[in-house]
């Protein structure tokens, strides 16, 4: 009787990685020839690839099994090696894995006649955290192999699709007769005949893909489904109860048949073991969980026990551990429990490992693969690309050692690849193939939950989102996004772009590093003491920085959105005329109205004609003679509202311009939600008329500069104060249909009307506790959703609440719940708990608010509101979904076209960071838009980085410099704190601001008192509650 340690799989977390040892690594490193061969009597081993291809390898019998899989590995030359393992048939007719540690012989009884299996024994979330495409190509063909032999189980649409993809990687373009003769000669799955005609369908959507794209795309589909990486274990529960146990990255899994019926999270799990037949698993204590501390599971055996607790320990380390747990000491007299333990670098570990070090590139060789691209090798040969000294192949009919290709190893300086901390790199390396319009074209990626543990992440990944690339050349760069950016930017962390559109988390990503931009201390002391102090020259400035960040802007809308929308025959040519002849003389006049302020403050700074610089230093007069300028062009900007309905009935009526517009809203040109690009003129008039005010109030009445900035200002006010209303409606609107895109399960949400209120995260509660909820407050209804389980990271409608009738009342005492209040309907009460008392403060004063509206509105009938709920009943009371800690998709959504969505909108950032934002506070957030150059610095870093940061829609959005067309990386401000820092934390600059957010610390630093006073001002819009005091139906302008 062997009954682990109860530390077993728990001890050693592992602390931050320094210089990883050697020790344990299973593939080899760079240079390093394969192991030492121990002395002994040899032994031939005979290994089956993923290729079906044999090879046969000469080992010691007293060599270890690591050394025979660094001979494998060696021979594919296989750098992320760890994901694989070898598999045997041992003598009670078990399959197991080859134990790294223990001697050969002491494992095969009979090596000669024992075939090892050479198979995928770690799957990962995400397929973008496999960094080679040689290693994509092995998972392909594992998932090729289950689905042959019905171990990966599926819906008929799915599997289609997945064969289409294996079939374009093998024969390439859709041909008809030639894939309809491939697929009658060749079966992949069960019962193959039926569903040809389906593989055809996609296959012929697939041309153009090379075998690489190929892989991306099986494995995306793959491993959204519930069997993926499945290996069942058969065992019962006490009451005989026939199931099956399966470990996976994110726990043990329970299955019945091929359903999965429970989840134990590695989070909630504290101790695993097993005692004869009898698998243990003990639990955390959970004040609102039903199940007992331990739960126990009969296997068929005590070896059956074992093998499930090994590969359970091997799961848990490879994907939670920092590093390779330590051996512990053996004991002196008795030894209590099984001494096993994992041996080899854990995922962070192999995925730093492949990022920092340079690898030889060269070709690989695809068996099956008759496809041949210029700008890959591909051949139809062995998988394996050298003669190995220390084995020799098994002769078959698909081709002969001669066939294959002695090259050196991958060179990584050749491939896109580059260091997460290189960001700039990464954009200058990339394929043009991987461009669109001067854009690197983004594709959905995984979203993954603030409290992931990624390998990949760094310092602080939940907030701060950068983007890289991939060698993948599905996975381009984007976001981390959080991967990953809010509002249209997309997260990724390290390559984690995928297919069907699921986003990384807004708040998992690598940082930006010191790489993307220059460090400068002393020489921008030096450049602040040369330039003007007048608060004038800032307020100037400030109207300089912000036109180019408006400029951009509505270059998204006249360059990037028309090449890759406005030209393409689906858009109506009156949706085209509505944009554009909007648009383009907008940008045109604001190009010139840019020049003229650029030359303006040359002359003002003294960087030119400096003898002749006095009268030059003012702007009243080029903002007079422009603002009148673009008065005509204002004329139209009331209709604007015609424009987005105009797209949203074009979206509704074409299914190509949806899927064009949702995917132009991927890219990381469109960094915010195309609807707010289209209102970008209505809210720029607001920012002139602010900084005319400032201007004002600063001259005194003598200025040469007052009379002119007056003028302007009441030009200005004068068209503000006529659009104001306009601008209040089209807001209202523009969210409406922002969240339609977040939301699943609701019709007609956008109708003539309703107004939105708020929304946000509260806990409600139910027969299985407190449940994470998002909440929408309308002036007609309240929605409350959850996330996760839809494969477009969209939030399904669980219930709506009709505000008619509506009572709310507080009932912390009545329910023993910090901040719980209730809201009673007329048919249905709903008990919600804030995440503080300011939160619930802000609901029950919105909610109030809103009912009292309710009474005297005739507003939209919320019975029509909804479409999928027979009732206001919540589902989840019956049945609560098990969210896990990966924030995994259920397999059940249908992958027939896989939609990509935004999943790092504005009201996923407010999921995580479990808050809430009202309409008044977006308002105020696209208003109070501002731009330009901040020296930026970590809590634990030494020295300062230059960037260009644009404060818009709740969001720092980081730049190299102000001529870059998108941005590098995104930090949401949603829950983080601005303060001046203080004198413990040594930061002796002037003009120096602190975000916080739990943790994470950001230190950000301004040029001047003005700017530093902007900043925090702006900032603090964001992260400060809004007051009532603007109610929904008129808004002051803020500064």
């Amino acid at each position: 009787m062997a009954e682990p340690d109860p530390d077993t799989i728990f001890s050693g977390a592992g602390q931050r990685l320094g210089a990883p040892e050697t020790l344990g690594i299973s593939t080899l490193d760079p240079g390093h020839r394969p192991p030492a061969m121990p002395p002994g009597r040899h032994v031939t081993v005979r290994v089956r690839m993923l290729d079906d291809t044999e090879e046969l390898f000469d080992i010691s019998q007293k060599a270890s099994g690591k050394v025979l899989f660094d001979l494998v590995c060696s021979h594919m030359n296989l750098i992320e090696g760890d994901y694989f393992g070898l598999e045997f048939q041992n003598q009670q007719k078990m399959m197991v894995w080859l134990d790294h540690i223990k001697p050969i012989i002491k494992q095969l009884r009979r090596p000669k006649h024992t075939i090892l299996r050479f198979s995928v024994k770690f799957f990962p979330p995400d397929h973008a955290q496999l960094l080679e495409e040689l290693t994509r190509y092995l998972f392909a063909l594992q998932i090729k192999q289950d689905l042959f032999c019905g171990r990966l189980t599926c819906n008929d649409t799915s599997a289609a699709l997945m064969v289409s993809y294996i079939i374009q990687s093998e024969i390439g373009d859709f041909e008809e007769s030639q894939c309809r003769s491939h697929l009658l000669n060749n079966n992949y799955i069960p019962d193959q005949m039926p569903l040809i005609d389906k593989i055809m369908e996609f296959h012929s959507k697939n041309i153009g893909q090379t075998p690489a794209e190929s892989d991306c795309h099986l494995l995306e589909v793959a491993r959204r489904l519930e069997m993926y990486g499945i290996r069942l274990h058969p065992a019962k529960d006490r009451e005989g109860t026939k199931l099956s146990l399966t470990v996976a990255h994110t726990g043990v899994l329970v299955f019945q048949g091929h359903t999965k019926i429970n989840a134990f999270n590695w989070s909630k799990v504290r101790k695993l073991s097993f005692k004869r037949k009898r698998f243990l698993i003990k639990l955390r204590p959970d004040l609102n969980s039903s199940y007992q501390d331990t739960l126990e599971f009969l296997m068929p055996s005590r070896d059956c026990c074992k093998v499930f607790w090994k590969i359970c320990v091997e799961y848990h380390a490879f994907f939670r551990l920092f590093e390779e747990p330590k051996p512990k000491p053996k004991p002196v007299l008795f030894s209590r429990g099984s001494s096993f333990r994992f041996s080899g670098r854990t995922q962070k570990q192999v995925i730093e490992y492949v990022k920092e070090s340079e690898f030889k590139k060269i070709p690989f060789e695809r068996k099956h693969s008759r496809v041949q691209y210029s700008s890959r090798v591909q051949h139809n040969s062995r998988l394996s690309p050298l003669p190995s000294p220390s084995h020799r192949e098994v002769p078959t009919d698909s081709g002969a050692p001669g066939d294959r290709i002695d090259s050196p190893r991958r060179h990584w300086k050749e491939s896109v690849l580059v260091s997460a901390e290189d960001p700039a790199a990464s954009r200058a390396r990339m394929s043009p193939s991987h461009q669109r319009n001067g854009h690197e074209e983004r594709t959905g990626s995984v979203s993954r939950t603030e409290e992931t543990r990624s390998p990949t992440r760094q310092t602080h990944p939940e907030h701060l989102n950068t983007g890289v690339v991939s060698n993948s050349p599905h996975l381009s760069a984007s976001s981390g996004h959080s991967h990953g950016m809010v509002n249209g930017q997309k997260s990724l962390d390290l390559c984690s772009h995928s297919p069907d559109g699921r986003l990384p988390s807004p708040l998992t990503s690598p940082l930006l590093n010191d790489a993307c931009s220059v460090r400068t201390d002393d020489e921008d002391e030096v450049r602040r003491k040369r330039f003007p102090t007048d608060r004038a020259y800032f307020i100037a400035k400030e109207l300089l920085t912000t036109e180019r960040t408006y400029v951009k802007d509505l270059e998204v809308v006249t360059v990037s959105f028309q090449s890759a929308v406005g030209q393409d025959e689906a858009t109506p040519d009156s949706l085209k005329d509505a944009i554009f002849s909007t648009f383009e003389p907008l940008h045109k006049f604001h190009t010139g109205f840019l020049r003229e302020v650029e030359q303006r403050l040359a002359l003002w700074e003294g960087r030119s004609n400096a003898h002749i610089k006095g009268d030059y230093q003012r702007i009243g007069d080029v903002l007079l003679k422009n603002l009148q300028g673009l008065k005509p062009l204002t004329a139209n900007l009331s209709k604007q509202s015609e424009i987005l309905l105009e797209l949203e009935k074009a979206c509704k009526a074409s299914r190509r311009l949806e899927g064009l517009c949702r995917d132009f809203e991927l890219q990381k040109v469109c960094y915010i939600p195309l609807n707010v690009f289209i209102l970008r003129p209505l809210h720029r008039l607001i920012h002139y008329k602010q900084i005319l005010e400032r201007l004002c109030k600063h001259y005194p009445a003598t200025h040469v500069d007052f009379r002119d900035c007056r003028a302007a200002l009441a030009d200005v006010s004068e068209v503000v104060d006529q659009l104001q209303g306009s601008l209040i409606k089209m807001e209202n609107l523009q969210k409406l249909l922002e969240l339609k895109k977040d939301l699943i399960g609701v019709d007609n949400l956008v109708v003539p009307g309703r107004e939105f209120i708020r929304l946000g995260c509260l806990s409600k509660l139910s027969g299985k506790g407190l449940q994470q909820r998002m909440f929408f407050l309308f002036d007609d209804i309240i929605l409350y959703t959850s996330r996760g389980m839809t494969a477009t990271n969209q939030f399904k409608v669980h219930g709506q609440l009709p505000l008619h009738g509506m009572t709310i009342r507080e009932s912390e005492d009545e329910w023993g719940v910090p901040h719980a209040f209730t809201l009673v309907g007329q048919r249905q009460s709903v008990v919600v708990a804030a995440s503080s008392l300011v939160e619930m403060d802000k609901w029950m004063e919105d909610v109030k608010m809103a009912i009292e509206m309710a009474k005297t509105s005739n507003g939209p009938s919320s019975e029509l509101l909804t479409s999928s709920l027979t009732d206001n009943k919540c589902p989840e009371d019956s049945s609560v979904e098990a969210e896990s800690e990966d924030d995994m998709t259920a397999p059940h959504v249908s992958l027939e076209k896989p939609t990509p969505h935004r999943g790092n909108t504005m009201v996923h950032v407010c999921w995580h960071r479990n808050t809430s934002v009202s309409m008044v506070d977006f308002s105020i957030a696209v208003e109070n838009q501002l731009s330009g150059n901040l020296l930026r610095k970590f809590k634990n870093s030494n020295g300062w980085q230059k960037l260009w940061v644009v404060f818009t829609n709740f969001s720092l959005f980081f730049y190299k410099s102000h001529q870059d067309d998108y941005p590098l990386a995104s930090l949401p401000l949603l829950g983080y704190s601005v303060t001046v820092p203080s004198e413990s934390e040594n930061i002796h600059k002037d003009y120096v601001f602190k975000l916080h957010f739990k943790s994470h610390v950001y230190y950000f630093r301004s040029e001047s008192e003005y700017t530093f006073e902007r900043w925090m001002e702006v900032i603090r819009s964001a992260t400060v509650p809004s007051s009532r005091a603007r109610g929904l139906n008129g808004k002051e302008t803020h500064a």
